[in-house]
This record gives C-alpha cells, structure tokens and sequence, in this order.
C-alpha cells in the first residue's frame, strides 16, 4: 500500500509540473492610468505554437491572428483612454489546446449625459441619465445640482429625488416637477479606483397649458380664415344686387324709347 501511495503521489506530482510548464508570462500584467504601453507575452509550455492573438474583453482585436510558431507576441497601445481600456489577453494555440494570460489596462472612467439637454412638462416627473464606458467601470456615482456655481448634493430616496445605478449606468428620477424651483443645471460624477470624471445636463420644465399651444394656433388660423371668407362674402353681396338693378332698368328706358319712336311715326303718317 505504502509503494502504491508513492506511486499515485509522484504520478500527481508529475502531472502538476506538466500543468505548470504550460504556461504563459504577461509583462506588465496590469497597466494603470498610462497614455501608451507595450503589452508582451511569452510561451513557456513545451507543446509547439500553432498560432496566437490578441483579446480584448474576450474579443479577438482584428489584424492579431498569426499562423506562427513564435513563443513570443507585442501588442501596441499608442493611446490608452477610456475606450482602449480592458482586459486584454494573449492567446497562444498548441497542439494540447488554447493557452492565455490575461492584462488589464485601467483608465479613469469616462462619464456623459445620455442627453446634455432634457425638458419635461410642470407635474411629471423627469428623468436624467449619464452613461460610462471603459475599465474598470465606476463603483461609485453622484448626483449634484449647480446653484450660483456651487455643486449642491443630491439625495436619493427622498419625496423628491430618486437614484438607481449600474456600473455603467445613473439615472436621477424627479418627481412633482415645478417650473420654479427644478429647472436648471444637474451633474453626475463616476468614479473607479483611478479617479473620477463628470457631466452636466440642462433641465427645463413646460407648463402644463404648452401643450396647448399647438392646438390654440389651429383652432386661432381656422377662426381667422371664416372671418375673412365671411367678410368677403358680406363686402360683395351688395355690389351683385346693385349690378342686378341695373340691369332690370335698362329695358324700361328702352321701351320708353320705342313707344315715343312710335308716336312720331304715326303722326307723321296722319299728315
């Protein structure tokens, strides 16, 4: 029992050592807030490399896939910001599979308004919301209103004010809007390990009665237009009947002219 026991524990000894030669070695492994870096990895298993490339967010970055035997591959980052950072891998293929190393590039997070300008009508409720984008994504929003150029913070879970949060996403719900007190302008800020950024986004609220407005303004240009077609009619009407009795007259005047052309006719035929 003994002789087997040592057997089963080199077995599993040499099965580790084998494990571990298959392996990869990432420089650096983790890059913060830096403008450029050179990501470098190499292969230090024993199978033969068949190809290799380069992930982003477990997807394969274009233009990286080699058919190649190297054991060693660089990607570039020439510009690091919020939309190159990620978690990147290399990713080497063997014969005995797919081998990787993974090395995450973090940036402060980039933070904007979904829309920089919202309006909503007195009574509603609002709703502003910023998004972020980039790695890692912000553990921490914020919401404040600007009052004569101070930041004042906002509560959540007031009569008025609502919060709800996702790591890439904040949305401020305000409830009962007045046109006196909630227009203006509101700021959300993210923030991950690495710093913080912010945004601003300009609220205005309606009254109630502009909704009306459109309405009033068609039912104002049909009034307008009966007027002046009732004004027109009104305004010629007389001018038709004055045309109408003179007509009726001329025939009178004519007839008084045939019977005295008669008259003297006969007379004449009488002496």
């Amino acid at each position: 029992m003994a002789v087997l026991w040592s057997c089963g524990a080199l077995f599993l000894v040499c099965l580790c050592t084998a494990g571990a030669d298959e392996g990869v070695v990432a420089e650096p492994t983790v890059v913060s807030n830096q403008t450029s870096a050179v990501l470098t990895c190499n292969y230090t298993g024993a199978s033969t490399v068949q190809s290799h490339h380069w992930t982003r967010n477990n997807k394969t970055i274009e233009g990286t896939k080699k058919t190649s035997t190297d054991i060693s591959m660089q990607h570039k980052l020439d510009k690091i910001d919020s939309n190159s950072g990620g978690v990147y891998a290399c990713v080497f293929t063997t014969a005995g599979g797919e081998v990787k190393k993974e090395i995450k590039v973090k940036t402060k997070p980039h933070v904007g308004a979904y829309k920089h300008s919202e309006h909503g009508n007195e009574g509603d409720k609002g709703a502003l919301v910023c998004v972020s984008h980039g790695y890692p994504l912000p553990t921490d929003w914020a919401w404040f209103k600007l009052v004569d150029g101070s930041e004042q913070a906002i509560e959540n879970g007031t009569d008025k004010y609502e919060i709800k949060t996702m790591p890439d996403k904040t949305t401020l719900y305000i409830h009962d809007l007045d046109i006196e007190r909630d227009v203006g302008d509101y700021g959300c800020r993210g923030a991950n390990e690495l710093g913080a950024n912010s945004d601003q986004i300009h609220l205005r609220v309606r009254s109630r009665l502009a909704a009306l407005w459109p309405f009033l303004g068609i039912v104002a240009e049909v009034v307008i237009l009966i007027a002046i077609i009732f004004i027109y009619e009104k305004r010629r009407k007389p001018d038709e009947i004055t045309d109408d009795d003179d007509s009726g007259a001329a025939p009178l005047k004519n007839d008084s002219a045939t019977n005295h052309k008669d008259k003297n006719v006969r007379q004449r035929n009488s002496n």
